[in-house]
């Protein structure tokens, strides 16, 4: 197994609550996921917005991992369990390039601090358990 991974299921066998339980929020649906992705990327969106948000946290994740990991973007966009089986939105990338491309195509790399990436960020740096002493 991956040592991402390892690190995301020991994180989740160790914590039993989350802030982003989409069984404890109210989601809104809405049809047009790229430019609620973008806005995403940009913007703080205070409503829970899906599936648009997958599409956002899953090019957020991959790209950390990629970094950190040095593993391969779109690998990690495909992978199922990229987001732990925890957003039932998700949806890989081979299921949905079009979507994927037109997002990417509109998002700055290295993604900047801004919108909700920051939320995500921390949430990613805990899930990955980087700032613990684990090398």
């Amino acid at each position: 197994m991956q040592e991402w991974k390892v690190r995301q299921d020991i994180y989740h066998r160790l914590h039993n609550e989350h802030s982003d339980d989409l069984n404890k929020v109210d989601i809104r649906m809405e049809d047009d996921i790229v430019t609620w992705a973008v806005k995403h990327f940009n913007e703080r969106v205070d409503d829970w917005v899906y599936p648009a948000k997958s599409y956002f946290v899953a090019i957020c994740y991959a790209n950390w991992l990629a970094e950190d990991f040095k593993l391969n973007f779109v690998d990690l966009l495909n992978d199922p369990d990229l987001l732990h089986g925890n957003d039932p939105y998700f949806v890989p990338y081979k299921q949905d390039k079009m979507t994927y491309l037109d997002i990417i195509g509109q998002v700055r790399f290295p993604i900047p601090m801004k919108g909700m990436v920051p939320d995500v960020y921390d949430y990613y740096r805990k899930e990955m358990m980087l700032d613990d002493n684990l090398n």
